[in-house]
C-alpha cells in the first residue's frame, strides 16, 4: 500500500509542462501547480497579449499573477527524491524524426497523441487532458497527428481554413469569402470534401481496372515469348538441317541465319521483357496511388484532403501499348521457307535470295507495331550514330569527324581501289545497312545544292545508273538552289518551302516508311514515302561543289 501511495504522489507532484517533477513549484489562482520556470515561461510568451491562461483549463488572468513559490510542494518533492521515485516514467516514448511533437512538451518533446484543428497544435497524452474533461474544448475536433496543421490557416487573415472556393478551386477562410473571394460560388470544406470522396471512389475503381489490364497483359506476353521461343528453336532447327544438304560454300550463309534468328528472338525476349517491366512497375505505381488514395479517403482533416487530392487523384496519362493475342504463330516460318527456297536455286541465292532471308529474320516482330513517333523526342527513341564507309567515296571527297563528315575537295584523296567505289559522282554511303526503326539527323552547307539519300547496297558505282533517285535503289531528297525535291526511280516530286541546313531522316524499313523532316525550332515534314524496302538500306550523301560539307549529326 505504501508503494502505492508513492505513486500516487508522483503523479500529482509532476508539472503538466515539463512532466517533470515539480523544481521549485507554484500554484496559480485556479488551483493548478507548475514548475516555477516552466509557467514563467508560458507567460513570458502571452505577455503580448496582455491575457495569461493556465495551460490545463485554459483559465484566464488579467493582470498576471505573482508567481510565490509554495514551500509545502516544494518538501514534498524533496522527500519524493529521497526515497528514490523517478521524475520520469520509463515508458515515455519521445517523437523522434519524422514523428509530430507535442507542442506543449518543454526540453525533450513527447510524441503528440492527437492534433487540434481548432486550437492548431498538437497534444501528447498528458496535455491533450484538458480537451478531454474541460468543456470549453467539447466542439475542437481531435484528429491524428499531422505535421501540416499550419496549412489550415489563411495566410492572409491568419484565420482557420474552413470554406472551399468552387470557382478559384482553393481553400479559403471566412474573411476570404466576403473579401477577394466575394461572389464567388464557396462551400464549407466538409460539402466539398464529401464531394471529391465520390470522386476518390471513381479514381480508385479506375486505378484497379487498370491494374487488372496491366496484370492480363504481363500473362499475354508471357504466354507470347514462350510460343515465340518454341518457333525460333524450331526456325534453327529446320535451317540447320536445310543448310547441312549444302555445300561448303554455303556454310557460312548458314551460320548468319542463325545468328539473325538468334540476335532477333533476343531482341524481342528484350523487348518483351522491357515491357512486362514497364507494366509491372506501372502496376506498382497504381497500387501505390489505390493504398494513398485509400489513406486519404480516411483522413478526419477535410482541408488536408482537399490539399493533397487533386495532385493523388491525377492519373498519368496511360502509356498506349499494342494489344496482345494469345494465339501462338510460327514467327520464323517464313525464315525456313526462304531457306528452302535458296537451296532450290543455289545459282541466284548470293544475288538474288539471300536478302530475303536476312530480312525475313530480323523482321520477325513478336509484338505488334508501335504507333508512329509524333515528337522529336519521340523520333530521338531510335536515333543511329551512323559513319561513311571510306571505301564508297569518291576520291573528291575527304572524309573527317570520325567518317561522320564528308566534304567536297579540289585535291584528289589516296584512297585505294575498291568495288564499292564511286566513280563518276560525287557520292558517299554509310557502313552501317539499316533495318527495323531508326532516325539520324543531318547538317549540310552547299552552294549549288546537296542530295540526302538511302540507297541498296547493290546500287551501281558507276555512270548515271549510280545518281541517287534516279534508279529504283535509292530515295534521295535532292537540293539544286533554289528548288527541293524528292526522287525516286527517276520521278521528281516537288517540295515547297525553304529548305532547313538541319534535316531529320527517319526510317520504318517493314513498314515501308521513309520521311524526311525540316529540323529548327519545330519539326515539320517534308516528304513522306510509303513503299516497300527488300534490301537493308545505306544512308548516303552528294555534293555539288567546293567546300560543300554534309555531316550526321551526334544525338544524345
Amino acid at each position: 500500500m505504501a508503494q502505492q501511495g508513492i505513486q500516487l504522489d508522483e503523479a500529482k507532484f509532476c508539472c503538466s509542462i515539463c512532466l517533470d517533477l515539480l523544481k521549485d513549484p507554484v500554484t496559480i489562482p485556479c488551483g493548478h501547480s507548475y514548475c516555477m520556470s516552466c509557467i514563467k515561461g508560458c507567460w513570458d510568451e502571452e505577455d503580448q497579449k496582455k491575457i495569461h491562461s493556465c495551460p490545463q483549463c485554459r483559465q484566464t488572468f488579467t493582470p498576471r499573477p505573482v508567481l510565490v513559490k509554495s514551500i509545502m510542494f516544494a518538501d514534498l518533492v524533496e522527500e519524493l527524491k529521497k526515497i528514490g521515485v523517478q521524475a520520469a516514467p520509463p515508458d515515455r516514448c519521445y517523437a523522434g524524426p519524422g514523428d509530430v511533437a507535442c507542442d506543449f512538451c518543454t526540453g525533450r518533446k513527447l510524441k503528440a497523441l492527437k492534433s487540434c484543428l481548432q486550437c492548431l497544435a498538437s497534444y501528447c497524452e498528458q496535455h491533450l487532458q484538458p480537451h478531454y474533461e474541460s468543456s470549453t474544448f467539447k466542439k475542437h475536433k481531435l484528429v491524428d497527428p499531422s505535421q501540416k496543421l499550419q496549412e489550415n490557416i489563411c495566410s492572409r487573415h491568419d484565420e482557420v481554413m474552413k470554406m472551399f472556393c468552387r470557382t478559384d478551386q482553393q481553400c479559403i477562410c471566412y474573411l476570404c469569402s466576403v473579401d477577394e473571394h466575394k461572389g464567388h460560388d464557396t462551400v464549407s470544406a466538409a460539402a466539398e470534401r464529401t464531394e471529391r470522396q465520390k470522386e476518390l471512389g471513381v479514381s480508385q475503381q479506375k486505378i484497379q481496372q487498370r491494374i487488372q489490364d496491366r496484370e492480363k497483359a504481363v500473362k499475354v506476353l508471357h504466354h507470347k515469348m514462350k510460343a515465340t521461343n518454341c518457333s525460333a528453336d524450331k526456325a534453327v532447327e529446320d535451317s540447320e538441317k536445310i543448310f547441312t544438304e549444302l555445300v561448303r560454300l554455303i556454310e557460312k550463309r548458314s551460320s548468319e541465319v542463325k545468328e539473325q534468328i538468334r540476335s532477333k528472338q533476343k531482341a524481342e525476349a528484350s523487348r518483351a521483357e522491357e515491357l512486362q517491366e514497364k507494366l509491372k512497375q506501372e502496376i506498382a505505381e497504381l497500387r501505390r496511388k489505390d493504398a494513398e488514395l485509400e489513406q486519404l479517403s480516411h483522413t478526419e482533416d477535410h482541408t488536408h484532403f482537399l490539399h493533397s487530392y487533386p495532385s493523388l487523384s491525377r492519373l498519368s496519362e496511360s502509356t498506349d501499348f499494342p494489344s496482345i493475342d494469345i494465339h501462338p504463330l510460327r514467327y520464323f516460318d517464313d525464315v525456313t521457307a526462304a531457306v528452302s527456297e535458296a537451296r532450290d536455286k543455289l545459282q541466284d541465292i548470293l544475288t538474288e535470295e539471300w536478302p530475303k532471308i536476312s530480312l525475313a529474320a530480323t523482321e520477325v516482330d513478336v509484338l505488334p507495331p508501335q504507333p508512329e513517333p509524333k515528337s522529336r523526342a519521340d523520333f530521338l527513341q531510335y536515333s543511329r550514330q551512323i559513319t561513311l564507309d571510306p571505301n564508297t567515296a569518291h576520291k573528291y571527297l575527304l572524309l573527317s569527324e570520325g567518317n561522320r563528315k564528308a566534304k567536297f575537295t579540289a585535291e584528289e584523296q589516296s584512297y585505294s581501289s575498291h568495288p564499292d567505289r564511286f566513280m563518276d559522282r560525287l557520292h558517299v554511303v554509310s557502313r552501317e545497312g539499316l533495318t527495323g526503326r531508326c532516325y539520324w539527323e543531318v547538317e549540310w552547307r552547299s552552294r549549288l545544292g546537296v542530295s540526302i539519300a538511302v540507297a541498296y547496297k547493290d546500287i551501281s558505282r558507276t555512270g548515271d545508273e549510280c545518281r541517287f533517285g534516279y534508279n529504283d535503289k535509292s530515295w534521295a531528297l535532292n537540293y539544286i538552289y533554289p528548288n527541293c525535291q524528292f526522287i525516286h526511280n527517276s520521278i521528281k516530286t516537288p517540295i515547297p518551302g525553304p529548305l532547313s541546313s538541319r534535316i531529320g531522316v527517319y526510317l520504318d524499313h517493314k513498314a515501308g516508311i521513309l520521311s524526311f523532316y525540316n529540323i529548327s525550332e519545330t519539326m515539320t515534314l517534308l516528304h513522306r514515302v510509303q513503299t516497300r524496302f527488300t534490301q537493308p538500306l545505306y544512308p548516303g550523301f552528294r555534293v555539288s561543289s567546293l567546300r560543300d560539307t554534309v555531316k550526321f549529326c551526334k544525338l544524345k
